[in-house]
């Protein structure tokens, strides 16, 4: 099918770095991610306590970013690259989003360990959407979508084959 807006592309990408507490720890999760995108990144609190790990309600445990557009897809090519451009058929949810967790953020290409800001994982959740789904989330004159023109898992699939040349495994 050739129709134009049955076309997936790339919504936005959010990377997110969980340290589990404030502080200095959380100040140098936001510097790296703010050297890894070029945005400065939002922390994210806590939504109830919880008394093992020691984490309060309304406390600062992560950061995140949200990328965008051409933004958006020079920093996926990197992060795909550190994973050797293979993602799990699993990563995929049924209505065509990606997540994926990189253990350590030296594993992307052309960054190097600094010994000030330490070691950090993060999770990057892509988000993917057909054209003319912005009628569904726009703030005014919001409009439904059918079921038909929502994507599907098989169409993230072959998308992230195509345009990254993803290799998927089972």
């Amino acid at each position: 099918m050739n129709n134009s807006m049955f076309q997936p592309r790339v919504s936005k990408v959010t990377v997110n770095i969980g340290v589990g507490e404030g502080g200095e720890k959380l100040a140098k999760a936001e510097t790296l991610l703010e050297q890894l995108t070029g945005q400065k990144p939002i922390k994210t609190f806590a939504r109830e306590s919880n008394q093992t790990f020691g984490i309060r309600q309304s406390t600062p445990i992560a950061c995140k970013v949200t990328l965008r557009k051409e933004i958006a897809d020079k920093f996926l090519l990197k992060v795909l690259e550190s994973l050797d451009n293979r993602i799990e058929k699993g990563n995929f949810d049924e209505n065509g989003n990606l997540a994926f967790g990189i253990k350590e953020h030296i594993d992307i290409p052309g960054v190097k360990y600094d010994p000030a800001v330490g070691i950090f994982g993060m999770d990057v959740c892509l988000t993917l959407e057909n054209s003319g789904y912005r009628i569904k989330n726009r703030r005014l004159n919001k409009g439904k979508i059918s079921k038909g023109h929502g994507l599907k898992k098989n169409d993230a699939i072959q998308f992230m084959e195509k345009k990254y040349a993803l290799t998927i495994e089972d």
